[in-house]
């Protein structure tokens, strides 16, 4: 049973996300003036903060799991240092291939100096709206991980969502480890939306 005080946490969030993509798909172009107040009505009622990706071949990398599995994502548009957080397992578009996904752990954001092992390398600051990625399994090597170490920094704008819950068997599954902060913000999005058989019907072993 969701407490009152739970669904309020929610519906708070709801409503800035269904503002959010309405004025967003307003200022693109792709809706008009009269379309606006509908669409973050629909969306308010109908849409979900979040969505299931299917995670296959990256998990070894991201600490998530051995072969493949079934992710929540929690939306996030306009990532920036108030919506994620140094500590979040994030979804980002892959700065290498734009038309797949990575599932890597944020680890700098702007304004973060980095100092680099190599002495021949002098530290740097990320700029305002990058941030540095790694793989949770340090094990990898730079090649094996693709993260920051290899790419570099990225922006901001590649981050899609938060992954808050992960489904790698349908006995085998629980919250992913994020920043205090994001886990914070995302527990009354997982009481009211998490289905744990819908996402086990939608696994993909």
């Amino acid at each position: 049973m969701v407490s009152l005080i739970t669904w309020a946490r929610y519906i708070v969030q709801k409503v800035d996300y269904s503002i959010t993509v309405g004025w967003k798909n307003y200022k693109g172009g792709y809706i008009t003036d009269s379309q606006l107040g509908d669409a973050i009505w629909k969306n308010l009622f109908q849409g979900k903060l979040m969505y299931l990706h299917s995670n296959r071949g990256e998990d070894v990398a991201c600490g998530l799991g051995t072969f493949g599995g079934t992710l929540l994502v929690r939306r996030i548009l306009d990532a920036d240092p108030e919506r994620v957080f140094v500590g979040d397992v994030v979804l980002l578009k892959d700065p290498e291939s734009r038309e797949n996904h990575l599932v890597r752990r944020l680890a700098a954001m702007e304004g973060y100096e980095m100092v680099s092992t190599n002495e021949e390398e002098r530290p740097f600051v990320l700029d305002r709206d990058e941030c540095r990625v790694l793989a949770d399994d340090q094990k990898l090597k730079p090649k094996e991980a693709k993260d920051s170490r290899t790419f570099g920094p990225v922006s901001m704008a590649d981050i899609v969502g938060r992954v808050i819950y992960s489904l790698k068997t349908a006995v085998d599954h629980g919250p992913v480890r994020n920043s205090h902060m994001g886990m914070m913000r995302d527990s009354p999005i997982l009481e009211v939306e998490l289905d744990v058989d819908e996402m086990a019907k939608n696994h993909k072993a």
